[in-house]
């Protein structure tokens, strides 16, 4: 599919110095994602290549001072500010070593250019089903902290995105953070990311799982899918079938094969939606074979 790209439409700039002020500038009339903006990396070429209508206005949120944080406490776990890049995420210590399935779906979106642009918090406003962040961020139990003219609103990662690109996101709202909880005890997650020029792709599928394992046997399972349905999901059937249950290659084999059935995979130029609930399939197993059963893999 070719795409040719003009001209940028007509529309003002604007680089507010506070929240409040970009709060303010909001236009009513136009998705809060199609003018508010951090990195730019998906608003700017769709304004270009005219998918979306251009705004009275964009606002950029870079101007924004103490907004770029990737904050860790034992107690309170993991902060995003709206403005921390995706390169600054997926090599921080505290992600690499708490937030694995985070920092390895943060290292695998796009290019180094665009990871020195782009935001965490821009990867899930955008509210693509293959959103690498995404799955992760499900799986980790994180929140998106969104304000407004109402004030402050505390949404689970789970309950924020609605439909292809569209959030829960009310008019006038923008993300200050994301906050993700501390690591449960003995918690290891993975992130596997299927497409056809690696990281330079959008993902064909991907998958995220975490597990929390005491003496072979799976106490905590979660499993984020990214391309599996219209929104990122849980695999939530495939993660009971883990519950209590003791490690063995049978036991995972099953558990993929719930993610895969119960997918609700659509058909693209990249994949075809039969194919894509196969590979939901297999990068469930191989990550919780990663995971569980490493001297296996």
């Amino acid at each position: 599919m070719t795409i040719f790209y003009r001209r940028l439409p007509a529309f003002d700039y604007l680089r507010p110095r506070t929240l409040d002020d970009a709060i303010a500038a909001i236009s009513e009339s136009e998705p809060v994602r199609n003018q508010v903006f951090s990195g730019g990396t998906d608003l700017f070429p769709k304004l270009k290549s005219r998918a979306i209508k251009a705004p009275p206005s964009v606002i950029d949120l870079k101007g924004i001072a103490g907004l770029d944080y990737v904050a860790y406490s034992p107690t309170q776990g993991l902060r995003l500010g709206a403005n921390a890049i995706i390169r600054e995420v997926a090599k921080a210590d505290c992600v690499q070593t708490g937030y694995a399935a985070l920092a390895q779906g943060a290292s695998l979106i796009a290019s180094n250019q665009l990871q020195h642009r782009g935001t965490i918090v821009g990867n899930i406003c955008n509210a693509v089903p293959s959103a690498d962040s995404a799955p992760a961020l499900l799986v980790h139990r994180a929140e998106v902290v969104c304000v407004g003219p109402m004030g402050e609103r505390v949404i689970p990662v789970s309950d924020f995105f609605v439909t292809a690109g569209v959030t829960v996101l009310e008019s006038r709202e923008i993300v200050r953070e994301i906050r993700i909880p501390p690591p449960m005890p003995g918690e290891c997650s993975a992130y596997l990311k299927l497409a056809a020029r690696g990281r330079m792709d959008i993902a064909v599928v991907g998958v995220a799982v975490s597990l929390v394992i005491e003496d072979g046997v799976i106490r905590q399972a979660a499993i984020g899918l990214g391309s599996a349905a219209p929104i990122p999901v849980r695999a939530m059937l495939a993660e009971q079938a883990l519950l209590d249950q003791r490690i063995s290659p049978e036991l995972i084999a099953r558990a993929a094969a719930l993610a895969r059935d119960h997918s609700n995979t659509r058909s693209s130029h990249r994949a075809s939606a039969s194919y894509r609930k196969e590979m939901i399939g297999v990068l469930t197993r191989r990550a919780l074979m990663q995971l569980a059963m490493p001297s296996k893999v």
